[in-house]
């Protein structure tokens, strides 16, 4: 039971595969266009890296903006499916129309547009799961979530790669638009009835013994007098920092090397590492309550640090396509993680979801600011210097991180008993 009432429902077939199906298919849609726009804009449209980095960065800023604003929403309402489905709409129509109308207002416009939208992704995602399986099966479900949205990626990259291979960059914008309608599918084969709303915003377990009251939610004080959380929320900034600018950097001289197979190449990089992070989700779902959340994350840090250090050695695509399975480790233990440690740091507060979107509100002010600092970093200074200093701020994340940051796994998690199918 969560609160009186209100029991937890159990995971089963109705939600497994519509659950799996959901990350698979929203994995496209909730990361945007990224990587695969810079190219566009460079080699089709003929932009500079300056201009591109500063209509990704506008685009990102309102994305952003949206973060906190959509955590709670996603907190408040009950209708949470129909808030994914509205998403899913805006992204489809802002993909469709964007090759039509390449310009520099438009472009940034409608990528802002369809950041708003995507804000909503990835809280209602996390609500939507907790408000399934409960907070025991939440590690394990999570690490699924993150392993089959990978897997998403992954294919929704390979057949960027080969479409664009044979038609042009302009097939990504349409591959997004099909990844997004087959999410609203997998959206609603999700019973309305199956998700335990209070649970889904981090209201469990509660009941005092004996007390006869139950606790309501608290005030959004507690989020900002909580340390770990003010901590937590620094070193995810400085990880964007560091990590936003680098696969759009790699994109870009690959884009150099040859221009004809810019996004095939790209698609590779995404490929190669979400074929990584799949088994690296998985991993972390099953172990993030036996090893902790601290050395996992600062294991995502490392090898963020790596990744800026090794990229300038070479210019060779097969270099760089192999240093980029990197980001399969780092990328694949923070996605798995991030939901976690917010769950940990919130739990009986009422304000999980909302919590999620405040940090994430700042991780991606870190993140915008990454693409734009690179971009300048590298007309003036070359790429090289970009990726050196991209790897410096990870250095500082996770010095940051390692003396400031506790454990936040509860005590009892190791006791968990996870749901064999959630």
């Amino acid at each position: 039971m969560c609160r009186e009432g209100h029991p937890v429902p159990a995971a089963n077939e109705t939600t497994k595969y519509p659950l799996d199906a959901l990350n698979f298919f929203l994995a496209d849609v909730r990361d945007g266009l990224g990587p695969y726009l810079a190219i566009y804009l460079l080699t089709v449209q003929k932009w500079d890296e300056a201009s591109i980095g500063a209509v990704m960065s506008v685009a990102a800023i309102a994305g952003i903006l949206a973060q906190t604003p959509a955590g709670a929403l996603i907190d408040k309402t009950t209708a949470k499916r129909a808030a994914v489905i509205i998403a899913a709409i805006v992204v489809t129509i802002g993909s469709v129309v964007l090759p039509f109308y390449p310009g520099f207002l438009f472009v940034a416009t409608t990528q802002a547009l369809t950041g708003i939208a995507a804000a909503i992704f990835a809280p209602a995602l996390a609500a939507i799961t907790l408000g399934i399986v409960g907070p025991r099966a939440f590690a394990g479900r999570i690490g699924r979530n993150e392993a089959f949205n990978h897997a998403g990626n992954a294919v929704a990259a390979a057949l960027a790669g080969g479409l664009a291979y044979a038609f042009g960059p302009v097939v990504v914008f349409w591959l997004m638009a099909a990844m997004a309608l087959a999410s609203i599918g997998a959206m609603l084969a999700i019973p309305a009835d199956a998700i335990d709303h209070e649970v889904a915003r981090g209201l469990h377990d509660l009941e005092a013994p004996g007390s006869g009251q139950t606790e309501q939610p608290s005030g959004f004080r507690v989020l900002l007098t909580s340390r770990p959380l003010l901590v937590f929320a620094a070193a995810t900034v400085l990880f964007h920092f560091s990590n936003a600018a680098m696969l759009p950097l790699v994109g870009q001289k690959l884009a150099r090397v040859n221009s004809e197979l810019g996004t095939t190449l790209m698609s590779a990089c995404i490929v190669a590492a979400q074929l990584v992070m799949v088994p690296v989700a998985m991993l972390v779902g099953h172990k993030a309550d036996i090893w902790g959340r601290k050395p996992l994350f600062a294991c995502a840090l490392a090898v963020l640090i790596l990744r800026g250090a090794l990229y300038p050695l070479s210019d060779d695509p097969y270099w760089l396509v192999g240093v980029q399975l990197l980001d399969g480790i780092g990328a694949g233990i923070y996605g798995a993680l991030f939901p976690l440690v917010v769950a940990d740091l919130t739990q009986g507060t009422g304000h999980f979801n909302v919590s999620q979107g405040a940090i994430a509100t700042a991780a991606g002010l870190g993140g915008a600011l990454s693409t734009f600092v690179a971009g300048l970093i590298i007309v003036f200074a070359g790429y090289d210097a970009a990726f050196i200093t991209l790897a410096a701020v990870a250095a500082c994340g996770l010095i940051l991180f390692v003396t400031q940051m506790p454990e936040t796994r509860p005590l009892n998690a190791r006791h968990h008993r996870v749901v064999p199918n959630a």
